[in-house]
């Protein structure tokens, strides 16, 4: 199995509803969103998958949520906008994106600090 792993950052700002502590409050994280594709074979390049194009993947989702208050967009104007869940939304949006069948969103990894993140896998 090849592995290649991307990474951006976003800032946004969020609260967590039925939540018993600070994060109840409006707050905000600058983000750090990683994403790893895999698949069993290489292009003719000897490549996975272009960095390039898994830069355009990521960004064209990141996009929707940089700058932004979370709990105003959907989905996470209905479920709570936590670091679990953003790996899960990003996790689906770009699956729903890749066209081909040699590689496949294996992992997304949300950051929230250096020390905290949450992870969503297949």
């Amino acid at each position: 199995m090849y592995k290649i792993k991307i990474y951006d950052h976003i800032s946004s700002a969020h609260q967590l509803r039925e939540y018993e502590g600070k994060c109840e409050n409006l707050h905000g994280h600058n983000w750090k969103i990683e994403v790893e594709f895999s698949g069993e074979k290489l292009d003719n390049t000897g490549m996975l998958l272009d960095f390039k194009v898994a830069k355009k993947y990521l960004g064209e989702v990141i996009n929707q949520l940089d700058h932004k208050f979370l709990n105003e967009l959907s989905p996470f104007d209905k479920i709570n906008p936590t670091a679990e869940n953003i790996a899960k939304f990003i996790y689906d949006l770009i699956s729903k994106k890749i066209k081909s069948k040699d590689y496949k969103v294996s992992s997304v990894t949300v950051w929230e600090t250096e020390r905290n993140c949450a992870v969503y896998e297949d």
